[in-house]
């Protein structure tokens, strides 16, 4: 199963990336685990230098913004 996690501290843009990236999985039928990871310890963990930050599977795939539709849909690919 897929896990997404997206890390921030709970700004604007954070909060953003966290529903963008829900409605994109909802549109892509996606049933795997979507978390918000608000814990700058865990967040540094992941040697993220800048948020939101997006991990998918373990992986650092974005980070610095917020992801557009087009990006967050290659990641369910």
């Amino acid at each position: 199963m897929k896990e997404i996690k997206i890390l921030g501290s709970g700004c604007q843009k954070c909060k953003a990336t966290f529903k963008v990236v829900e409605e994109v999985a909802k549109e892509n039928g996606f049933s795997g685990k979507i978390e918000k990871i608000e814990d700058m310890s865990a967040i540094i963990s992941y040697g993220v230098m800048s948020t939101p930050a997006v991990v998918v599977d373990g992986k650092v795939v974005f980070s610095g913004g917020v992801p557009d539709k087009e990006q967050i849909r290659s990641w369910f690919d």
